[in-house]
């Protein structure tokens, strides 16, 4: 069923036009959680959005990929049902295949890791979405050298309360949603738990089968939270999560269109099962203490139709003096996926600063290990099997210190203890063991109640990894450790009566023996196509630069503008490619030379209100490896609804200009029509989705 909405063309200009809240005139605060203590948004010396409720709800976003285009020089991969892997300032990960991999861009979804594992962020009851730019080297460690992202879910409430949400969109696409929350025990102990299903069929139409959903959606999140109010100084908050993804991945096509020919569909599965315990004491008018504890164990199925066509797809074409025609081959990768972690910290309260009374500090421990268990299995590569053990032990700390009222000094140290052993099927065996360490020291000047300057100095890391291809020399079997030193400055300002808030940031960051992700295409003998051999490898250097600029606007009571630009240049150094290419000088991959997102939002009374928004993004390059590129393009998003006492309706549309654009691309020969001539090949992003929502809140 495509195209359930068709809006006119009277529709699509009120659509665009420029919309607003029935927020105050004055911009309303931001509360940040991912720092050591809740802050405002525009107190924090650092480079940050904050995407609230408000947006989720404007975008209809199910998932975080329906809105992490509103954060400045953060892109993402796809090569996947959903966005998995992120880049922040160009820096992260672009895919995962047999080789195991060191996140370098951290994902916390209620203080559970998820890194590398970002198909589980449904946004349903999301509080939140953080993003932090630049190494957090103090806070977070290993798993955060590009940045962090950290996804806040809606805590239990002191008063009774529920929500029902029903969404119906183009492509068959359904969900139903419920939340509740108060209190179990009268003043002791408070509930929340949301529920989501969600389907869709996709927009691939898969022309041999006949079918219209072999790129379907299929998700089911389930989320319980407690908080027990033991007394007046000690709050527990505990957290399970479920999330079961049972995707289709079924998204490239020989003729880079929605229209694909595989006889043998894949699969993007995740079933994760998570639980989260935070402990806030008291402990006395001088010192807090914070214990956080997780557990989570995810099974992860991966596999997709390496040929793209069908048996017999060649019959027509072959011609006489081909050796081969055609090749029929699926590739799969099955991973389980367990990690926990625990983390104790010490911080001071008002009675317990130091240095005569002008000295915050922290201090904690962490500790983290993650398995991860690999089977795959190749029609061509035959099987694997891996183990990939990591443990993590940290030591921490953080001194804010007040120069004067107005100036204050930030010192933070991180020490890690990184280990990891891999074995596999190969008889490959290698251990590492590194010591580790990153911080910042920062500078905070509050002029007045207005306007911040600040200027950070810190690094990050990184640990190195290994190669599991067997074919690679001994000395391309492992990989050393990347770190980034990043040097940053910004202002933060609040104008005209505090109805305009602005948020300016300039960075210039330095990696040193940058990890780029690679492979060798091998031609198959016998046989067409191509093998590839995945691997990882050291730059001598890499450059990242760029500006960061936020801006939000309560031009009146009806009408509210924002504005988020991003401009990064980017350059790998001193990099010449096993095969002898020489890539130096040459932009980063995922690297867009800027982004942006402008819109607002209009409210012609207290029911009705209208939202539009353009997205852009610059070209990129999708591989350190290849020179395939993304097409630039800007998306149009709207939003028209009727707000009531306790419900609420509105008709929705992103991308309305029906855009092709690409998320994912790869370089290589699959076409046996041009003889298996080397080509580009895309994953188009969402085309027009158009659909309405209905919530109801009790």
């Amino acid at each position: 069923m495509k195209n359930l909405f068709k809006p006119s063309a009277i529709s699509l200009a009120v659509l665009v036009s420029a919309s607003a809240s029935h927020a105050a005139q004055t911009i309303e605060e931001v509360t940040v959680t991912s720092d050591f203590r809740p802050s405002q948004l525009q107190t924090i010396p650092a480079s940050l959005t904050v995407m609230t409720e408000e947006v989720i709800q404007a975008r209809a976003a199910q998932h975080i990929e329906d809105i992490i285009n509103l954060a400045p020089n953060v892109n993402y991969a796809s090569g996947s049902s959903r966005a998995r892997y992120f880049q922040i300032r160009g820096i992260g990960e672009r895919s995962q295949f047999a080789q195991p991999i060191n996140p370098s861009v951290g994902f916390l979804i209620d203080e559970i890791d998820f890194s590398g594992v970002g198909t589980a962020a449904t946004m349903f009851d999301v509080a939140q979405v953080e993003v932090l730019r630049g190494p957090q080297g103090t806070r977070y460690g290993a798993n955060a050298l590009a940045g962090l992202i950290n996804v806040r879910t809606k805590a239990p409430t002191e008063e009774l309360e529920a929500s029902i949400e029903a969404t119906a969109a183009d492509y068959d696409t359904y969900s139903l949603a419920a939340a509740v929350s108060g209190p179990l025990v009268k003043d002791t102990l408070l509930g929340r738990i949301a529920v989501q299903r969600y389907e869709s069929d996709g927009f691939i139409d898969n022309t041999f089968l006949n079918k219209d959903d072999t790129n379907n959606r299929d998700e089911d999140t389930v989320r319980a939270k407690l908080r027990w109010l033991a007394s007046d100084d000690v709050t527990v908050d505990m957290t399970a999560l479920y999330v079961d993804i049972d995707n289709g991945y079924d998204a490239f096509s020989l003729d880079n269109d929605r229209k694909t020919r595989s006889d043998e569909p894949g699969q993007d599965t995740q079933r994760t099962a998570a639980l989260g315990v935070e402990l806030d004491w008291s402990v006395s008018d001088a010192m807090r203490l914070e214990a956080l504890a997780s557990y989570a164990e995810s099974d992860l199925e991966y596999n997709y139709d390496e040929d793209w066509t069908y048996v017999g797809f060649t019959d027509d074409i072959c011609q006489p003096d081909w050796s081969f025609c055609e090749y029929s081959s699926t590739d799969s990768y099955d991973r389980d996926r367990d990690n926990y972690s625990v983390e104790l910290r010490l911080l001071s309260d008002e009675a317990g600063k130091i240095l005569n009374g002008s000295t915050d500090w922290v201090v904690g421990i962490y500790h983290t290990a993650k398995d991860e268990d690999l089977f795959r299995e190749s029609t061509y590569s035959g099987t694997l099997n891996s183990a990939y053990e990591t443990e993590n032990i940290a030591v921490y700390g953080q001194l804010d210190i007040a120069l004067s009222d107005k100036l204050t000094l930030i010192t933070g140290l991180r020490f890690e203890q990184w280990e990891a052993d891999y074995a596999d099927s190969t008889d490959l065996v290698i251990d590492t063991d590194e010591d580790l360490w990153g911080g910042k020291i920062a500078l905070d000047y509050q002029m007045n109640d207005q306007h911040l300057v600040y200027g950070s100095f810190s690094r990050g890391y990184k640990a190195g990894g290994v190669n599991t291809d067997g074919s690679l020399p001994d000395n391309q079997r492992s990989f050393d450790t990347e770190f980034l030193w990043n040097l940053e400055g910004g202002v933060k300002s609040l104008w005209l009566d505090n109805t305009l808030s602005s948020r300016i940031a300039v960075f210039y960051a330095q990696r040193e023996d940058q990890q780029v992700k690679g492979s060798f295409e091998v031609p198959r003998i016998p046989g067409p196509g191509s093998d590839f051999i995945d691997y990882v490898d050291n730059a001598g250097e890499g450059e990242n630069y760029g500006v960061e600029a936020e801006l939000d606007w309560q031009f009146s009571e009806q009408l509210q503008l924002f504005a988020n630009v991003g401009i990064l240049e980017t350059e790998i150094d001193e990099y010449i490619t096993p095969d002898g290419e020489d890539k130096s000088g040459r932009d980063q991959a995922h690297a867009p030379n800027y982004q942006f997102a402008i819109g607002g939002e209009y409210a012609f009374n207290q029911h009705w209100y209208i939202r539009g928004e353009v997205e852009g993004k610059d070209k990129f390059y999708f591989s350190d490896r290849h020179d395939e590129q993304s097409d630039a393009y800007e998306l149009l998003n709207a939003r028209i609804g009727y707000r009531a006492d306790n419900w609420s309706v509105a008709l929705w549309g992103r991308n309305l200009l029906d855009e092709d654009y690409q998320n994912r691309g790869f370089g290589f020969a699959n076409d046996p029509r041009d003889d298996y001539s080397t080509g580009g090949y895309y994953q188009l992003g969402e085309p027009r989705m158009v659909g309405a929502t209905l919530n109801w809140n009790l």
